[in-house]
């Protein structure tokens, strides 16, 4: 009898992620019906698209054995620089949507070099970089917001429209698209490349992986850089949802990234995970917020499952890393 349910349960985390967001979609769709309509699912993830960004970025630090919590401050950074150039100039939005890539890009660079140089902790280092990277951002700023987007930053961007229930339209939008682009282009690095096998052995063993001739610097700087890129990318799309760049808005739900990748399989001490977890992991978490909200759970219960997923995986983590 153990062994016949042994056998039915599934084999691996990801199984059990799916088995998870299964039973909660049951519970949630009895107590709230409106849970299970394709228009909350999809409003559901298109309001968690640029969480998912940020998410797949992180994995791959976590990946290669560093965390980074100041993802949020470079998005803010990022965005805000993006949208000062198309109100204030006549430079054209390729050239600023550039401009926006290539400052996440310099800003996640400059935590694996500080990180390097310094030889201090990851978590240490970008916490440092989180308060700077933000605190300058409020001072130059001023705290003011940016109307007035351009149409070609501000404007929603319908991919596919239908009927929902009862008279409702249901609409996918171009952040959706973004986010599986991003999935699909992570998921080839780190499976089908060099590069990404480099960065799954550095994370796995950096002892192992300098020996075999993999400079560790320069996946270190990729893995940042990587994770900048796609903050500036996310800042962009959530400019793109509210219409607007506002310098606070994205600061504050680094709990709920990390938590996402950590909770996909990204462990904590590297060298695993995947961007198919990763999903998976956002897709429970928003699934939870949006269920506990719809039955009327206070917001701060969900915090606390936050913390302990986290608390857990770092728990597990410790374990392994002992045995």
């Amino acid at each position: 009898m153990r062994n016949a349910v042994s056998r039915m349960l599934p084999r691996s985390s990801t199984g059990y992620l799916v088995l998870v967001i299964l039973i909660m979609a049951a519970y949630f769709g009895v107590q709230a019906p409106e849970f299970l309509t394709i228009g909350n699912f999809v409003d559901l993830i298109e309001g968690d698209s640029v969480t998912a960004i940020l998410a797949i970025g992180l994995f791959v630090v976590l990946v290669v054995g560093g965390i980074d919590i100041s993802f949020a401050a470079t998005a803010s950074v990022a965005q805000y620089v993006a949208a000062y150039c198309a109100t204030r100039s006549q430079i054209p939005w390729p050239l600023i949507i550039l401009i926006n890539l290539l400052t996440g890009t310099v800003l996640g660079c400059i935590n694996a070099w500080l990180i390097d140089r310094l030889r201090a902790t990851s978590i240490i280092i970008t916490i440092s970089t989180m308060s700077l990277y933000f605190s300058l951002l409020m001072y130059f700023s001023g705290g003011k917001y940016i109307y007035g987007l351009p149409a070609w930053l501000s404007d929603a961007v319908v991919l596919l429209e239908f009927a929902g229930q009862g008279d409702s339209t249901v609409r996918i939008t171009l952040p959706v698209l973004v986010m599986l682009s991003v999935a699909a282009l992570t998921a080839f690095i780190m499976n089908r490349t060099a590069l990404g096998r480099q960065v799954f052995a550095v994370g796995g063993n950096p002892e192992a992986a300098k020996r075999a001739g993999i400079n560790l610097t320069v996946i270190q700087v990729f893995a940042y850089g990587y994770l900048g890129l796609l903050a500036g990318l996310a800042g962009l799309v959530q400019a793109n949802r509210v219409g607007e760049a506002v310098p606070n808005a994205m600061v504050g739900g680094e709990l709920f990234v990390l938590a996402a990748a950590v909770l996909g399989g990204a462990s904590l001490m590297g060298g695993r995970g995947s961007v198919g977890g990763v999903m998976l992991g956002i897709l429970l978490l928003a699934m939870l917020r949006n269920g506990l909200n719809l039955i009327g759970i206070s917001p701060y219960f969900f915090q606390i499952l936050l913390g302990v997923v986290i608390l857990t995986s770092a728990a597990m983590s410790g374990l392994k890393s002992r045995r």
